[in-house]
């Protein structure tokens, strides 16, 4: 089994449209594929949430929620104010080895940025996949500011022991500016991963088959060349 940990430089910057894009890749290259995500806050009990999305995207993939919290906070401070106790780092470690015999690829999609806390021991992300031995995945935003946040979050990697894999643009217009162009080449120098890809805007609205084309497209193309799905899922496996 591959692990893959999803992270982000903040909430809202694409994890889960990044997460089902490597589903999706994974799948195509005829990978048994499960989604965990440890936790999900802003949901209610009847409420579909991250991994519905992953699933309408990606197709059929396993996934796991292990906790489930109705303010939009922090998972440790949303479980707090809901009175429930906080989501146990051990629990979620043991939840996702036991994925181990049937699936190929094990994604892991973090809560907001990669520090947000899941219980009041403090555990983050980070703690986890150091844990797990999952390399990490990072999804930034384009633009003035992101050299910074991508390196605060590189070095928040490195200090717990967690190897940072690559870098991931969520969104990434069609007529970027300066500051978007030159992130191609300064996140590599300021992360010391490489970039992954840079994912289009509006991918949610696509259909599952055109989502797949542009999920291939925006992870394939800075890899250059005769890009395959199996190819990118390969690295992970490296």
């Amino acid at each position: 089994m591959a692990l893959l940990a999803v992270t982000g430089t903040g909430t809202e910057v694409g994890k889960t449209v990044t997460t089902a894009a490597v589903a999706a890749l994974a799948r195509t290259a005829g990978q048994r594929v499960a989604v965990v995500k440890p936790a999900q806050t802003g949901l209610t009990s009847d409420q579909d949430g991250d991994l519905a999305e992953v699933v309408r995207l990606a197709g059929p993939v396993r996934t796991l929620e292990l906790a489930r919290y109705p303010e939009p906070l922090a998972p440790a401070t949303a479980a707090r104010r809901a009175g429930l106790p906080g989501l146990p780092k051990d629990a979620v470690a043991e939840a996702v080895r036991a994925l181990d015999a049937d699936h190929d690829l094990v994604l892991i999609e973090g809560a907001g940025g990669l520090l947000a806390r899941f219980d009041d021991e403090g555990w983050t992300l980070a703690d986890l996949a150091a844990e797990l031995a999952a390399p990490v995945l990072m999804v930034a935003t384009a633009g003035l500011g992101t050299l910074n946040s991508a390196a605060l979050t590189a070095e928040a990697l490195a200090r717990r022991g967690a190897q940072l894999t690559g870098v991931v643009i969520g969104s990434w217009p069609a007529q970027p500016d300066l500051a978007m162009r030159c992130n191609l080449t300064d996140l590599p120098d300021m992360t010391a991963a490489p970039l992954i890809g840079a994912l289009p805007p509006g991918l949610a609205a696509l259909d599952r088959d055109a989502f797949a084309a542009a999920a291939r497209a925006g992870l394939g193309a800075p890899l250059g060349g005769d890009f395959k799905a199996a190819d990118l899922v390969a690295r992970w496996h490296s």
